[in-house]
């Protein structure tokens, strides 16, 4: 045993252990710093931060230490000699005690004054003539965090094994050594890789900073999950300053667009009802005959969404519907924080992190119940943590269907087929307490273009790969109605249909090029009639979902949107934004184009100049709105 924990496998294991070590005692002292911002830790919600904080201490330890791994177990015989030995371990001593012990301890105290944990930006940040004076400063009033770094580094170093010399418990022949050697090399690499993504399935997105809100909704404990030096490294591609072009005198911004929303009125009133987001993956309104019947007058096909076509028909239905954007992580904060993405998605970016109150937070604080589903394994793809972050406080995932229903209904590839797990979600429905608001994400209408083998001969084929996936979507939909629709939370209920985006695979050539590759599904439902059917020809687009919900549910009180409600704000112009390659908005009579530095071109406009001036003014205010808002990492209307 003394022989294989001297190799030099268990050495490096050994010191891997001894950065998990510091890293908690790293996090223990944060929290006992910063205690009365997090607030008090449940005994209920150990395991969860446990979880979380093993999570990101992984990735910390890999992007610190992943060629400290490489450099010790290289298969070659030098890793032997006194010399290598020396250079392993100032590596180790080095690197670790700036990026492990300084940087998590200096946390405590940058915690404190800003509330979010030491990243890219301040890097940049600390490029100034007096960061040396305030570092000392802030060293000198909490003289015991050098303190505890100093004793955390000797812990590294003691810890380390500096005079324990590597012994080898196979034998020492390069037909048995070499193989062994190079297999070890490998397992670590690929772990470590699966270390800094999170993990490894082709559903898991490389984690960033938002994922600790998986593991806790207070984003005081996300923060206290998150360490060093993930959170710089994770940061990097989007630190320094926000650039951007101040087109106007931020005084003058609201005169030509504004995020705040101080509702007075309301076209139709719903307050207190349930409220249920269906975001349906590559939902193109050209699958639709309803919304694109030129498309299908020839073919005599009926269009693919026959039931979701039924259900516009007696609805609020958005015959241009556009997303605003061309990805399915854009979508999240657009649907539900009235947020649009534009150069890079705003979940992914570090500020999203910042001071928010999306659509969830504001229900949850009336009272209602606040739940997402997504049929992929917790916390894939970034949909959960984002649903968190926005105040969802219930997580339905891959894993809590199958231990209600078994694992035959993964699809090999995403998650749970569509049909059962909408099953589910009208199950899981049925047993919460009203009023709720639940979001669920669909999956199979999406590449390998998959559906269920029994349904193969059945579905139509149609003239994409996506045809029968989107089908089988519809399909799914109706069977969830017809079993669900005599419950009384069902009639109680407004229903959102919205697509995520365009589907890759396109069928029109309208489809293909602007605006036509963001025109999109989207109507609002409400099985008894409530809200009348009307079909709306003007622009409409995934951040007027938020305002427009909140004027349905009789929402007073002032609230921040990028978006307008389209039944009771008809002051603002009705439009709708993206960012492809340029800035663009999509209006009544045509859209319009704006590069970085606002010049313009305009397409398809026969109206005074003054007018398309007033758009593109328009269009300005909201970028510069965006990064300013982004740049204070605040999107609400108080403290700003």
């Amino acid at each position: 045993m003394r022989r294989w924990l001297h190799s030099n496998l268990g050495l490096f294991l050994r010191r891997i252990a001894l950065l998990y070590v510091v890293l908690m005692l790293c996090r223990i002292v944060f929290y006992l710093y910063n205690r009365s911002l997090i607030g008090p830790i449940e005994t209920g919600e150990f395991t969860s931060l446990l979880k979380g904080s093993l999570l990101f201490d992984t990735a910390s330890i890999v992007y610190a230490n992943l060629l400290f791994a490489v450099l010790s177990l290289l298969p070659f015989r030098f890793r032997e000699r006194g010399w290598w030995r020396q250079i392993l371990f100032w590596y180790y001593a080095i690197v670790n005690s700036i990026l492990i012990v300084t940087v998590n301890l200096a946390d405590c105290v940058y915690f404190r004054y800003t509330q979010k944990r030491f990243t890219a930006d301040e890097i940049f940040f600390a490029d100034n003539s007096n960061s040396a004076q305030l570092l000392l400063k802030f060293a000198a009033e909490n003289w015991y965090l050098p303190l505890i770094g100093v004793l955390l580094i000797v812990l590294l170093v003691r810890g380390y094994g500096r005079r324990i010399t590597p012994q080898s418990p196979l034998r020492d022949v390069w037909y048995i050594r070499y193989p062994i050697d190079t297999l070890s090399l490998v397992l670590v690499v690929l772990l470590g890789i699966a270390g800094m993504r999170g993990g490894m399935t082709r559903m898991t997105r490389p984690i960033t900073l938002s994922n600790a809100t998986l593991y806790t909704p207070s984003s005081e404990k996300a923060n206290m999950i998150l360490s060093n030096p993930f959170c710089i490294l994770r940061t990097i591609s989007s630190s320094g300053s926000i650039q951007y072009t101040r087109y106007f005198p931020d005084e003058e911004l609201d005169r030509y667009f504004t995020p705040v929303h101080c509702p007075d009125s309301t076209a139709v009133d719903l307050k207190g009802r349930n409220v249920v987001i269906f975001i349906m993956e590559s939902m193109s309104a050209e699958h639709s005959a309803y919304l694109k019947p030129e498309l299908y007058t020839d073919s005599g096909q009926k269009g693919y969404t026959p039931f979701l076509d039924s259900l516009m028909s007696r609805s609020l239905c958005f015959d241009r519907m556009y997303a605003n954007g061309s990805r399915s992580i854009q979508a999240m904060p657009c649907v539900l924080g009235s947020i649009p993405s534009f150069k890079q998605p705003f979940v992914l970016m570090p500020q999203s992190l910042g001071k928010s109150r999306q659509l969830p937070q504001i229900l949850a604080d009336n009272g209602y119940g606040t739940l997402f589903f997504c049929g992929s394994e917790r916390g894939s793809m970034g949909f959960g943590a984002y649903a968190r972050s926005a105040g969802v406080e219930r997580l339905v995932s891959r894993e809590d269907y199958e231990a209600a229903h078994g694992t035959d209904d993964f699809d090999g590839y995403w998650g749970i087929w569509d049909e059962p797990f909408l099953q589910f979600m009208g199950e899981e429905l049925t047993k919460t307490p009203e009023p709720f608001m639940a979001t669920l994400f669909t999956l199979t209408s999406h590449h390998p273009f998959e559906v269920p083998e029994r349904y193969r001969d059945s579905l139509p084929d149609g003239t994409t790969k996506i045809h029968k996936g989107v089908a089988y979507d519809d399909m799914a939909f109706r069977r969830f109605y017809h079993r669900f629709q005599h419950e009384e939370w069902f009639r109680r209920t407004i229903f959102v249909f919205v697509a995520d985006h365009v589907s890759s695979e396109k069928m029109a050539e309208e489809t293909r090029t602007f605006p036509g590759n963001y025109h999109i599904v989207g109507f609002i439902h409400t099985p008894d009639g409530a809200l009348a059917p009307q079909r709306m020809e003007e622009p409409i687009q995934q951040i007027d979902l938020m305002p427009t919900l909140l004027g349905l549910l009789g929402n007073r009180e002032p609230y921040f949107a990028f978006g307008r409600d389209v039944l009771s704000e008809p002051d603002r112009e009705p439009w709708a934004v993206v960012y492809d390659s340029e800035f663009r908005a999509v209006t009544e009579d045509g859209y319009l184009s704006l590069d970085e530095e606002g010049n313009s071109s305009s397409t398809g406009y026969s109206r005074p100049d003054s007018v398309t001036i007033q758009t593109q003014n328009r269009l300005k205010a909201l970028i510069q709105q965006y990064y300013r808002h982004i740049e204070a990492k605040n999107y609400t209307v108080e403290d700003f």
